[in-house]
This record gives C-alpha cells, structure tokens and sequence, in this order.
C-alpha cells in the first residue's frame, strides 16, 4: 500500500465506525466484519473477498497508534482524500506546494513571503534524482523508504495469520472413550468440533482454523484445546488401553482360576487367572480396549489378591497346615541382599 492510498482510502468508512472511536470499538467492528466476509464462509466470492482484505487493510493501520495517528495526520493534511498534483504557475486549485507551503511556514507558490520556492515532485521510480511523494512523506514521519511510515509498512506486504486461542473442556469418561463433537463458546463465540476416540487427560488437541481471523487474506489461526476426563470409578485409561484392577482371592491366585472382568460396554469377558498369579500382575485382553482411527487398543487387568481379614476356626487350622507343608523359603531372601549391595 502506498501513501497515496493512505490519502485516497477511508479505513473509518471501511470498518463502519465513526473517526473517534476507540481500541474497542474498532477491534469489535473488525471482528464482526471479519467473520462475515472471512473467505472460508464466502468461498469463491470475489467481492467478499476484496471486502475482507479491506476490512484487514482498516484494521492494521487503525489498531496500531502509531500508524492511525499519522493516517489521521495525512487525511487531515490532504483535506480527506484529495490526490496531491504537482502545481505549475497556472491558476487553479492549489497543489503540493500549497500543502507543503502552509505546514513549514511558506506563502503561496511565487508569494511575496520570502524564501525561494520550492517545488515537490509526484514522479515515481523515473522521474529523476528527485525525492518524490512517498520519499517526502516517509522523511515526514520517520519511515524508512517509499510507502513506509512509523517504522513498518502500512496495508498488506504479505498476508499474516490471525492468533491461536487457547481453551479448555471437561468430558465424561465414557465420552473421551468413545469421541464426540462437542461445542464451546471461545472468544465470544461458538465453535464445534470433533473430540477424537481415546482423548486423555490433560492432552491437548490444535484444531486448525478455529483461532482468530488472519489479518490481509491469512490464515486464521489455531485453536489449542486442553482436554480433562472426569474419573471412572472401575476403568481408567493409558492411551489407547483401557486398564482396570480385578480382586482374587488367595486360593484363585494361587491354584489358577477363571475370572469374569467387566468391559466398558456393560458386558464381561472371561479371563484366565493362571495358578501362582502374583498381586499386581497384568494380563492383557486383547482388541477390548479403545476402538480408534489406528486401531482398538486393549484390555489391561492388574489381579489384586485379596487377603481373608477374618478366618473361621476351621480355614485358620487348614492354613496353618498349609505353612506346615510348605518348604519354607524366604521370599525376602533376595531383597535384603539387594539392599546391601546399596
């Protein structure tokens, strides 16, 4: 974008607020028109999408007080709109001169005020060794060559994407199972998206696109999405896996046994608990866990073995018959020795 531009175009017209509005009121106006006008709602409208590159050409230059302070500058200095000419000796309105004239002190072109005249050139790359219009301008307000102003270029030299926002959801164990789209409110307004099968707690998922709008035709930004699921009382999960801990008793661990295991669809599976099963061993079920794009994952069973907290008279006696048979061997033999090695 050029200073002509700056000059020509009205950014206030293009966001509908009046010249004295504030941050607020021009940061909601371009928000409203951005969403409306956003390519990804009017795809394949040419007029929409010159629209929205004008919405963004607004806001750039009016959301930065830098930059909306010298654009109010220039537009007061042109008379607000008015294409600067380059002025001869011939009557008529006044040119670039005039302006240039009234700002450093001068009388009219060829006025009796004193001080030679000077004369600005509109010419562009060839029009000699001159500094031309945006030169004059740039020197104005501090830029740093033709079109610049403030330190950073005004308007679209290339597109930038809008901001990623952050947000986060609480979902039912069942439902970070099993996937569900969801909708959330995130920056004042409503956004739906997808929660893919096996979603665990704390991860986060970038949802692409659903961030605030891109400013000059870029692309919007992200939406990070932190997920919580909600504790079952039984199952909990381990990536694709489900896990749950299933209660034995100590003739079950010890002898072998068939176990009946809940699932999280409301049925059971059977599974074999082999003889001498220690607490705390897993045994995996295999494709019972979370069904997902990739693949099910499984079942993991951690056996707890229960310990009687009461005996009758007759269960004691055979008990105390059992340690009599047993070969009594020191199964802390091995920790104590490899606590010494410490």
């Amino acid at each position: 974008m050029t200073g002509q531009d700056w000059i020509e175009k009205d950014f206030y017209a293009a966001l509908g607020v009046p010249k004295d509005a504030d941050d607020a009121a021009i940061k909601k106006a371009y928000r409203k028109l951005a969403r409306q006008y956003h390519p990804d709602q009017n795809q394949g409208d040419a007029k929409a999408e010159a629209r929205f590159k004008e919405i963004g050409e607004a806001y750039a230059v009016l959301s930065d007080p830098e930059q909306r302070k010298q654009y109010d500058a220039l537009r007061a200095m042109a008379g607000g709109g008015a294409r600067f000419t380059a002025g001869g000796t011939g009557g008529g309105a006044g040119g670039f001169e005039d302006i240039f004239g009234a700002m450093f002190g001068g009388g009219a072109p060829g006025g009796a005020q004193g001080g030679p005249r000077v004369r600005y050139s509109t010419g562009g790359a060839g029009a000699g060794a001159g500094g031309g219009f945006e030169d004059i301008l740039g020197s104005m307000f501090g830029g740093a060559g033709a079109g610049g102003f403030g330190g950073r270029r005004a308007g679209f030299a290339t597109p930038e994407q809008g901001a990623d926002l952050a947000a986060e959801t609480t979902l039912s164990f069942r439902t970070a199972v099993e996937g569900a789209t969801v909708e959330l409110m995130v920056d004042g307004k409503k956004v739906t998206t997808r929660i893919p099968a096996g979603v665990n707690d704390g991860q986060k998922l970038r949802i692409r696109g659903k961030g605030r709008p891109g400013v000059g035709g870029g692309a919007a930004g992200d939406l990070v999405l932190t997920v919580h699921v909600e504790k079952h009382p039984v199952f909990s999960l381990s990536g694709r896996d489900l896990r749950v801990t299933v209660p034995v008793t100590f003739g079950e661990a010890a002898l072998g046994a068939q176990v009946e295991v809940p699932t999280l669809s409301g049925d059971t599976v059977r599974v074999k608990v082999p003889a001498g099963t220690p607490s705390g061993r897993v045994l995996r079920v295999k494709g019972r866990g979370v069904a997902t794009s990739k693949g099910a994952g499984d079942l993991l069973v951690t056996v707890q073995v229960v310990v009687p907290q009461k005996l009758s008279r007759k269960a004691k006696e055979a008990l105390e018959a059992f340690v009599a048979e047993s070969d009594r061997e020191d199964v802390r033999a091995d920790l104590v020795a490899r606590a010494a090695q410490g």
